[in-house]
């Protein structure tokens, strides 16, 4: 396949495809999945050999958000019957963390809900990750607290923070109809300002919530333009008592597709399979790693994750390893080009030009051709058919953090 041979040369070659090749990603046929897979795999494992980081979510505030994200159990007004709790002490977070770490997760995720941090937050959140570091000094720990106010990324960074994450989640042109507390542009500026503190950034999106192809491709390159070190890509959970309850517009297939297009555009930067894996790829998780170097192990903020056992049963069964602690994540012109951190730099990225544009949760043919299909036929993509719902796969967190049960790692 043409499309497939350019696509992987590009890949190699840190070459950014044409929005033409990416949209043509989205629309192959089933019967072309393998071959989709097999040639993003191809990129994935020239800069990430088969390593898999494993990333371990703490809740440290759960539920009662001001703002109003359609796709969170935690929004305003959301009847998801979530835990809901208030900040969890250094301690307490510590210990959860140690959980993630004994499973062999390499980087801690620190999440708040909230429209954003005051400083008294940032002083909580500095005291926790001082907590963590003490008891395990070679950590990654990254910060995910809402937007960010001037001075607040500098001051993470100085209490020990390695990244911070802020997602796009969706298009600049789609996003009002997603928020409207807050814009699209308030994202970018998070982002900007926890590069500019020396923060690896990391940021992503959310996949299923409705959105065109043409969407994931615009947000996917602004991705790339805003050039984060980390790209979770989410699968939207569609939890009852949310405003998007009801779209289930994603099947194992089209989640592969995504997957394989946010490689072919970002080829050299960790993409994670994030919130909703279980739920939308289900069976098809191995082949899933073929695409992404990276997943959370264990639970997500407000739901259940597989068992952290099968995870990494599940990683050592399809011929993968995961990450060790002594490993650098990053391709060597990333990890080096980093200021201070693991990454914060100019010119290496996974990205060159393009408009950039940046949320916080758990979102795409073959062919060298303008809207090309397979091999060469021009291709109109089709809007994806509503799926099943699978309301029996979202299992809402009654462990861990803010519990006294155990929490799954």
């Amino acid at each position: 396949m043409d499309l497939l041979n350019t696509l992987v040369d590009k890949g190699l070659r840190r070459e950014l495809p044409t929005r033409e090749e990416a949209l043509a990603v989205l629309a192959t046929s089933d019967d072309d999945l393998l071959d989709v897979v097999a040639a993003a795999g191809k990129v994935r494992r020239h800069w990430f050999g088969r390593r898999v980081k494993l990333n371990y979510l703490v809740n440290l505030k759960s539920g009662l958000c001001p703002e109003d994200c359609s796709y969170c159990s935690q929004r305003l007004g959301s009847k998801a019957e979530i835990l809901k709790y208030t900040w969890l002490k250094p301690d307490e977070a510590s210990q959860a963390a140690a959980a993630g770490l004994a499973g062999g997760a390499k980087r801690v995720c620190l999440v708040a809900s909230g429209r954003g941090p005051t400083d008294r937050d940032v002083d909580r959140v500095s005291d926790t990750i001082k907590a963590i570091k003490d008891q395990n000094e070679d950590v990654e720990v990254c910060a995910c607290l809402g937007l960010l106010s001037d001075g607040q990324a500098e001051r993470l960074r100085e209490a020990g923070a390695d990244a911070y994450n802020h997602n796009l989640n969706t298009s600049e042109s789609t996003y009002g109809d997603i928020t409207t507390t807050h814009t699209y542009a308030d994202r970018v500026d998070t982002v900007q300002k926890a590069h500019a503190a020396g923060l690896s950034a990391c940021s992503g999106l959310i996949a299923g919530m409705g959105e065109s192809d043409e969407d994931l491709v615009d947000v996917v390159y602004s991705l790339r333009a805003l050039d984060p070190d980390s790209v979770p890509v989410n699968f939207l959970i569609p939890f009852e008592g949310t405003p998007l309850a009801k779209e289930w517009n994603l099947t194992p297939q089209r989640c592969l597709r995504i997957l394989a297009m946010v490689r072919f555009v970002c080829p050299d930067v960790e993409v994670r399979i994030a919130g909703g894996r279980e739920v939308h790829l289900r069976t098809m998780q191995p082949l899933a790693l073929n695409l992404a170097n990276s997943i959370f192990l264990g639970d997500y903020l407000t739901s259940e994750g597989q068992a952290g056992k099968a995870d990494l049963e599940m990683i050592a069964d399809a011929g993968f390893e995961v990450e060790g602690a002594g490993e650098v994540t990053l391709p060597e012109h990333r990890a080096t080009a980093a200021v201070g951190g693991c990454g914060s730099h100019e010119g290496a990225g996974c990205g060159s030009g393009a408009e950039a544009g940046c949320g916080s949760h758990a979102e795409a043919g073959c062919g060298s051709h303008a809207a090309g299909g397979v091999c060469g036929t021009a291709a109109t993509p089709a809007t994806p058919a509503a799926q099943e719902a699978r309301p029996d796969l979202v299992a809402v967190r009654r462990r861990g953090a803010g519990t006294d049960l155990a929490p799954n790692a």
